[in-house]
């Protein structure tokens, strides 16, 4: 039975998982890995108990969830792998998949891992802006290639503290999931700040920005992301958002092609289409939240 939960990197959504939980109900106790500097905001928004090292963690802790940058990520896999005791599962809410995954391979030979990215957040981060319903009615991809690891009695209880959270389950390889999520979130982040450094460029950016509608603020929302969020993720995922941009390149000169011809109508409504099926899967949020 999963009693106690470790939190590495008590951000936004490290805090997040923490309110979240505590919303939901579970009395277990909550740990946090961080900063000190984060610890005592964390303490503030009771997103957790306490904080401990990373050792303590490792021996007390029933599931260690893993909140922080992916390369950062990496580095407490590789810590981990002597200290992590053979039945806690550890769990991470990266952006990638794959080499987080090759990691854990490579550094927990004794440990359960589970590969888990909650598609929510903002642009803004730390534990100041987390909130408890971040995960609510927002996929919460799981990634696990072994049976034993997916199959395991706390992968099931842990699978079941994310629903309470309101978060909406799936199951995929990480292959899949840089894939596909390449496709759903990467590739537009980077349009989006192709956009916004397009217009930046304009000798006329300022009458643009004064001219602007509602449109323009939703096109470039993701832009107000920092490198610093996304660094990681285009490193360790860059070959899927190559040929997710691609996609996105030939539909751009496609569109260029038809401009003020008939066919145009037909991308408007494949468009259209693809957008209302969007709309049908998702909730409507207009809070400024970027999936990740």
């Amino acid at each position: 039975m999963i009693e106690t939960i470790a939190i590495a990197g008590v951000g936004l959504i490290g805090g997040s998982f923490g309110l979240a939980l505590r919303a939901a109900g579970f009395r277990g106790e909550l740990l946090g890995v961080s900063s000190p500097a984060t610890i005592e905001g964390a303490l503030a928004r009771k997103a957790i108990d306490r904080g401990v090292t990373l050792e303590e963690a490792a021996r007390t802790a029933d599931v260690i969830y893993l909140a922080q940058p992916i390369f950062r990520i990496l580095d407490t896999l590789t810590a981990l792998g002597p200290l992590v005791r053979e039945e806690t599962l550890i769990t991470d809410a990266g952006s990638t998949k794959r080499a987080i995954a090759a990691r854990a391979r490579e550094c927990l030979p004794t440990g359960f891992f589970l590969g888990g990215h909650p598609m929510a957040g903002k642009e803004a981060r730390g534990v100041e802006v987390a909130e408890a319903d971040l995960f609510v009615g927002r996929p919460y991809l799981l990634t696990a290639d072994d049976p034993r690891v997916r199959n395991a009695r706390i992968t099931a209880e842990f699978v079941q503290l994310v629903q309470r959270t309101g978060a909406l389950p799936r199951w995929l390889t990480a292959a899949e999931h840089d894939r596909l999520v390449a496709a759903s979130s990467h590739a537009p982040q980077l349009v989006s700040t192709a956009l916004a450094a397009a217009l930046a460029a304009r000798s006329d950016a300022g009458e643009v920005a004064a001219v602007a509608g509602p449109g323009l603020h939703d096109m470039t929302r993701l832009a107000l992301s920092s490198y610093e969020i996304w660094r990681d993720i285009l490193e360790t995922n860059s070959g899927e958002i190559d040929a997710a941009l691609a996609e996105v390149e030939d539909s751009i000169a496609g569109v260029r092609a038809a401009l003020a011809s008939s066919t145009m109508r037909q991308r408007f409504d494949e468009a259209a289409s693809f957008a209302a099926r969007l709309r049908g899967t998702r909730r409507d949020d207009s809070s400024g939240r970027s999936e990740r």
